[in-house]
Parts: structure tokens; sequence; C-alpha cells
């Protein structure tokens, strides 16, 4: 080796690499004053251009100017942004990365800036790469659960963990190939679970093509891992754009595939089937020469499907889609207009709209019940490109189904059995233990309508655009046709329509007409969760009492004041004084659609601003202020003009202050919103004197549970190789702390403590806050520790407070999933501490020792 005490050698090259440039300083010395006067002027893009042209010249000042330069990088790219510039923006963070090529912060706000764009895949690679430079970034580690959900979704955890699933897919390819099917293409391939299966049973030629570079990145590493690098080609492609002998030598015998979701079509089965029979596959087997066919045929796995469906009511299902409640917040609807989710059956295809939502059924919030027995829907042989391609073509069925229970009707559920072969199969229905949820094709009839024993439910059934589509048209009642697909008579109040004779029978047809007209006139698209939250009462009702007593006070401190303020004043100054003046200012800042802003305005003496940005929902508004007295003036939409969506929270006018702010503080998946905490620390400078944020503080609580369904859906589980293939490793690395998205209520689970109160947000009060707390919890019952789901006690005041875990609550719970089960028996005492870093919660748990919890 070298020898190590060798002092290096002094070359007279070497001290002449170090003579200065005169000239080279004098440009540097002044690009950098440059850069600083222009970065003192808020002019970014030149203040960058100077950082980017110093920092090259003279590298030696890289460290001096970092902290200047990414701060110039960041505000340049939200004006770059703003503008449009797309293209330049990334031009510059690619820059910037070449001169600091491991600078985790501009690693992590790049990334932010891919995954708005919508490239998560590359977003991804951002995070994990800034996280791997500094694992304590909590910024990065938010990021990067965030993105995770998107790229790696949790059904993947639940089909790996699906034994049964992944056995009968194993053992359908093993049949194939051996009876032949020597070629094949897995597309879709996921992890590559599939294409390894027929590589181990014997395939001379495995493919596979993948479409999101994450996924198809893990495959490569799991087809590596596993020893089959070299034999299974994967390609980072749609099969669409699939072509022979470009991507693959020849056409393959063997087609495997799961793009199937809940709606059997909605990932696009159809059109990839299509494409592989008329470019990928052999020609199918046609039964003349069957022995011959054997080897020169193709096929597909799996071999087909039937649909399934029946009527159900669930209250869960009606709150998301339609309105449900008369009043919100002491405000009539009854002009609101049409509202109604965006999740709508039409046999016209609308892109704005999906045609079908998913639900599971098993563990739906207040249960269901089935209105019909299940029926068959279609039947659908992906062997037969003839029936695959005349799909789109086929005429709207129609079919009478018997009611069998009285109920209101709310959705038409979808389930199918897949078969992979002529011998096995796999059910999704809602009695299955199954990785898939059901399809769920909500009824938005304005009025509920009341099914009952003797009814025939008229359902339509297409598939025009190659979505499977259903939807409720029409009842036979007493021989009478009742149409469901248009309005009914608003005064029948969920009863069933009863028509007494032809002249009454056309004049409530012209109503209908009629009333159809005003409906199109006003109809409004809300987001489910919006729709959830409109018909949640209770929070309305409880932040207008909130509100209420705050304005009173705040008017009796106004009045008093003014009292004082106006000794010795004649009564024409004070008569000729504005009353916008006086007015109250209230600003809500929630997420999308909200009636807070209205409701602070019917108390009077209130101006509100609405952060409502889409014209239709702000043509809602605008209709219900009319029907309440309140004027347009009191009513401002904010970001109307506001080119900024960080601007919003500022001063209103002139030296004006809000009396009320109203922040969204946690998001629908049961987390708490991102820079909720900094929104409020700015909120809390902008109030007026005695002026208040809603909610003012918000209470973390949470329990200790035994959830191996929460473990499932988490991770891929057990010391055991899937199928003998070793992939645990490489897709558990997206593998998130926090699950969300959890209806508590229902989660299949043992309780192993009380709930208990975790961690306390003060939205008000700023010294009260911290960013972490240890508690100590003792269990009720023996069991494993798998899983700390928390939830929300929000307070609007003192008094008054809403939980997330409430019935009607438009919110979803969350749940810490812990790295490693933790056994305990009865009576013992846990430590739990929870951490808040942004706006992640983050809990860990282990078992105290000593039987004292006070030591």
């Amino acid at each position: 080796m070298p020898n190590a005490s060798a002092k290096p050698k002094h070359s007279r090259t070497r001290r002449r690499r170090c003579r200065e440039d005169p000239a080279r300083n004098e440009l540097v010395s002044s690009s950098l004053e440059s850069a600083q006067q222009c970065l003192f002027n808020q002019d970014y893009g030149t203040a960058y251009a100077h950082y980017l042209l110093v920092l090259h010249l003279a590298p030696m000042f890289k460290d001096f100017a970092k902290e200047s330069f990414r701060f110039t990088l960041f505000k340049w790219a939200e004006e770059l942004d703003s503008v449009g510039r797309i293209r330049e923006l990334f031009d510059c963070y690619e820059q910037a990365l070449e001169l600091f090529p491991s600078d985790e912060v501009i690693l992590n706000s790049m990334g932010e800036h891919l995954f708005r764009m919508g490239f998560r895949d590359e977003a991804a690679g951002h995070f994990h790469k800034a996280l791997k430079l500094r694992p304590d970034y909590s910024e990065a580690r938010e990021n990067f659960y965030s993105v995770a959900n998107w790229l790696v979704e949790r059904w993947h955890f639940l089909m790996l963990n699906d034994h049964g699933r992944n056995q009968k897919y194993q053992q359908a390819i093993q049949k194939a190939v051996h009876s032949g099917c020597n070629t094949v293409l897995d597309i879709g391939t996921g992890t590559g679970i599939l294409g390894m299966c027929a590589k181990k049973a014997g395939a001379a030629e495995v493919y596979a093509c993948e479409l999101s570079k994450t996924m198809y990145e893990l495959a490569c590493d799991v087809v590596t891992a596993n020893g089959m690098g070299g034999s299974i080609k994967i390609l980072h492609m749609k099969s669409l754009d699939m072509e022979v002998p470009r991507d693959i030598p020849q056409k393959v015998s063997l087609v495997v595939t799961e793009t199937v979701d809940a709606g059997l079509f909605g990932e696009g089965i159809i059109e990839s089937l299509i494409h592989a029979w008329r470019h990928l596959l052999l020609p199918p087997q046609t039964g003349e020469n069957e022995l011959m066919a054997q080897s020169v045929t193709g096929r597909v796995i799996p071999a087909g499907a039937t649909v399934f469906g029946m009527a159900v009511e669930s209250a869960e299902i009606r709150r998301h889609h339609r309105l449900c409640v008369s009043k919100v917040g002491g405000l009539s609807m009854a002009t609101a207009g049409e509202l109604r989710s965006p999740v709508s059956c039409s046999a016209q295809p609308d892109d704005s709209m999906e045609p079908y939502t998913t639900e599971r059924l098993s563990r739906i919030p207040g249960g269901y019940k089935s209105l019909t027995e299940p029926f068959t829907a279609l039947q659908i042989d992906f062997n037969n490109v003839q029936e695959l391609e005349g799909l789109s073509s086929r005429e709207v069925q129609q079919v009478c189904l018997p009611v069998v229970q009285q109920g209101e009707l709310d959705a038409l559920a979808v389930w199918f059995q897949l078969h992979l072969d002529e011998q096995s199969s796999l059910s999704t229905g809602p009695q299955e233990d199954t990785c898939w949820e059901q399809a769920i094709y909500p009824v938005h009839s304005a009025q509920a309508f009341l099914l009952k024993p003797g009814d025939m439910l008229i359902v339509e059934i297409t598939c025009g655009d190659a979505y499977l589509r259903l939807c409720s048209v029409a009842v036979l009642r007493d021989g009478r046709e009742i149409r469901l697909d248009r309005q009914h008579d608003p005064g029948h109040s969920g009863k069933p329509v009863s028509v007494p004779n032809p002249e009454a029978e056309l004049c409530s047809a012209l109503a209908c007409l009629q009333t159809d007209q005003n409906q199109t006139k006003h109809f409004c698209v809300l987001e489910c969760s919006e729709m959830a939250l409109l018909n949640n009462w209770d929070y309305h009702q409880k932040f207008n009492i909130a509100l209420g007593k705050l304005i009173s006070q705040l008017k009796v401190t106004g009045r008093d004041a003014k009292q004082e303020s106006s000794v010795g004043s004649n009564l024409g100054d004070r008569a000729n004084s504005s009353d916008c003046r006086d007015l109250m200012y209230v600003l809500d800042v929630s997420e999308g659609f909200s009636l807070l802003s209205l409701i602070a305005a019917s108390h009077g003496h209130v101006k509100a601003f609405s952060s409502v940005e889409k014209h239709k929902q702000q043509e809602v508004l605008k209709r219900l202020a009319r029907s309440s007295n309140i004027s347009e003036n009191h009513l401002e939409f904010w970001l109307n003009h506001m080119e900024d969506e960080q601007g919003m929270l500022k001063r209103p006018s002139g030296e004006k202050l809000w009396s009320a702010i109203m922040l969204d503080c946690v998001e629908t998946s049961g987390l708490i919103r991102q820079k909720l905490m900094e929104k409020a620390s700015l909120a809390r400078c902008l109030l007026e004197e005695g002026g208040r944020i809603f909610p003012e503080r918000i209470v973390v609580h949470g329990m200790l549970v035994e959830s191996d369904t929460l473990l499932l859906e988490s991770a891929v589980q057990g010391p055991e190789p899937t199928l003998g293939f070793n992939i645990a490793p490489f897709i558990n690395q997206f593998t998130v702390p926090v699950h969300v998205f959890l209806d508590f209520s229902t989660l299949q689970c043992r309780h192993l403590s009380e709930s208990v109160e975790l961690f306390v947000l003060n939205l008000m009060d700023v010294t009260a806050n911290y960013s972490n707390r240890e508690i100590k919890v003792q269990t009720t019952a023996a069991g494993r520790i798998t899983a700390i789901p928390f939830w929300y006690h929000i307070y609007l005041d003192q008094e008054i407070s809403v939980s997330t875990f409430s019935q009607n609550s438009h919110w979803r719970q969350a749940a810490a999933v812990l790295q490693q089960p933790l056994k305990v028996l009865a009576g013992d005492w846990i430590l739990l501490s929870v951490k808040l870093q942004k706006s992640t919660i983050s809990i860990s748990a282990q078992v105290l020792t000593s039987p004292d919890p006070n030591t």
C-alpha cells in the first residue's frame, strides 16, 4: 500500500494553478454583488443567473452562497411555476443539482414540483435520494410516504398476502405451460410474480411489461434476486405499444394478466387483450385439429369472467353521493340545485364522471341491505377475440329484478368471478375473504325511493366504451312503470309515487320535465368527500353555534369600544360612518367546497370571504345567499383575486383584521393537513383583538389494537417466500408507517386498551404546543399490539367539539402500524412515544418492565 506518511510533493505546476486571475476575480465579485442586489430587489431570475455564474467560476464560494442560492432557486421556481414555464423550471433544478448533487433540500423541492406535475415515479426517486442523504429529513420522509401510497398501492400487499389467489394463479399457469404454452407474456407484471411462475413451470421464453417506472424497477430487482434476471425480459412500456419483432422476437402462446379492477374492465383489460390477440398472441384454438393446435395456438389466463350484481340500501353510500339533508348550519338547501358526486353511470359517457366507485361491503359502516337477489350482469370469454371486439357494440341489455326486501334504493353493487381456466376460478364477492373490493354504482335520484317486495327493478347494462355500466332506470309497480332516471315529484318525501289516473300521470310527466330542465340548469358536481361533509349536519350545526357565540361577543366588544370613542363627537359625524367599516371580516380557507363562509355571513354584520374556486360551486353559494337574504356585498370569493394561494392569509382590506379564520385542519384520509401549524401561526397575527381561529385546538385520541387486517394491508407478511419467490424485501421498502382511509368502526381488530389522549395541537396558543410526548397506557387484554389507530376531537371553542370518529363524520381515521408486533399481557403498561414532525404523526411503543407506571 502507499506510504501513508509521505508528504505530498509541491511541483511548480501545482503552484501555477493557485495563481489568481484578476479579471476572473473581478467578474466573480461583481456577479456576487449583483446577485445580492437583485435578491434585495426581488428580481429572482436575474439573481439566479448571477449565482450560477459565480458558483461555476468560483466553486470555493459554494458553502458561503449555498443558503442564498437555495432561497433564490426556490423563489425563481415559484415564479416560473406560476406562469407555466415548466421546462425552464426543471432546467433550473437540473443546473442546481449539477452544482449541489448531494443537497437533500434541493432534491426534495424538485421532487415536490415533479409530484405536483404528475411525475410521481420521478418524484419518488428524488425523495428517496434525499432520505438516503439525510435519514432524519422529516419533510422528505413525509413526501416519500405520500408518493409511496400512489406508486405502490396498498392492494399490492393484500394480493401478495392472499395465498389462495396466488396458488390458483400458479396452478393455472403451470397447467398451461405443461400443456404446450412455451412462450409467455405477462401484461402488467407488477412485482413479476406471474412471469416467474411461468418460468418456474418450465416456459422456454418469458416476457413481461410494466408501465409504472417504480414497479418496473422493482420487478427487475425481484426477478434478478430470484435468479431469473437473464431468462425473463421485462419491458418498461404499455402492452399496447409492443410490437413483434421490435420488442419481442415472435408471438407468444400464453398471455397472463391481472389487469382487472373492482369493475373488471377499469384497468383496460379489454383493449390490451384485443391488441394482444391482433399483434402479440398466436391465433386461438379453432377446434378443427386440436392435437395439432396444441403447440401453435394462443390462450389467455384468466380465460374469462362472470359479472354479478344486486341492488342495495346503504346509508354510507347514500351520504357520499347525494344530498340527504334539507338544512345545513341553519341554511335551507332548497335552492342549491342538484348536487351530486362525480360517480354517475350514464349511457352517454362523460370524461368528467366516473362510472363507479369501490367499497368493501363487508366493512362498510352501518352495513348494507340486499334489496334483490344477485343477478348475472355479464359473461365474457377472454379467449374469444370476436367477443372482445364486439363488446362495445353490444345492445343495451335490460334486466328485471324482483325486489325481495323493503328498503331505500342507494346503489347497485357489482363483483365478478374470474375464471382462470376450466377448473379454477376466483370470486370477488362481498362475502369472500379476498383482496378485491366491490364496484358501486350509486343512484342519484334527488329524492329517496323506497322499494318494496313485489316491485320489479329494471336495470340497464351497457359496455359502450369498454367500461361496464349499470343503471337503475325504472320500477314496475302494480303494472305501471315508475322512471328512476329522471326526477320525481319533490313532494313525495321518499314514498313511492302513485299516479291515480291518466290526467294526473300527464301532469306529473310535465312537472318532471320542468324539474329536469331546472335541475340541468343548476347542476353541480361535488367530490364524494364534499358530499359527505355537506351531509354532516352535526358538524355544521356546532360550527354555526360556535361562530354565533364569537360574533355576539365581538359585537358587544365593538359596541362598547364605539361608545367610548364617540365621547365628545357629534351625532352628525357618527351618522356619516361607513357601515362597511363596521363589518366583521371572516375568512374561510377550507379545501374544496365549503358552506362555512355563508353560515358566517348569515349571522349578519359579517363580510365573509370564501375559498371556493369552481364557478359552478360559487353559483351554488350565491343562490343560497340570495335565498337567505344575504347581500352579495357580504360574500366574496377570495381566490378570484389571488394569483398565489399562499397569499390567502393576509389582511382583508386597509387596516382591518380578521374576526375569525376557519382553517381546514384534517384531511379526509385521517391525517393532519400539511403546514397546518405554519398557517395557524400566520393566522394568529392577522386576528383582531378577541378574534379566533376555528378550530382553536385539536386533540388526538388513540387506542392499542391487534389487527391482522392492518398488517396484511401494510406489508407482505411472514418469513416464507411468496410461492417460493423472494419478493417481500423489495416491495416492503414501500411500506408506510401510517395506514390512511381507515374506518375504525368496522376494522377487524381486538381492542387491547381504552382510548387515550395522545397529543394536543393548540392553534390559538403557540406556547401550549410541543413536538413530542410520552404516554403510559395500560392494556386491558392480552394479545399482540400491531397498530395504534388515531382520530381527532376538533374543538371549535372551549366547549363545542366534533369528532372525526363520529358516525356521520366525513373524515376517515388513520393508524400507526408497528414494524414489529408487541406481545402483551392484560395489565401491562405500555410507553407510547408520539411525535409530530411537520404534519406527520409517528408513534412507537414499548412494554414497561416496571409494574409501577410512575417509574
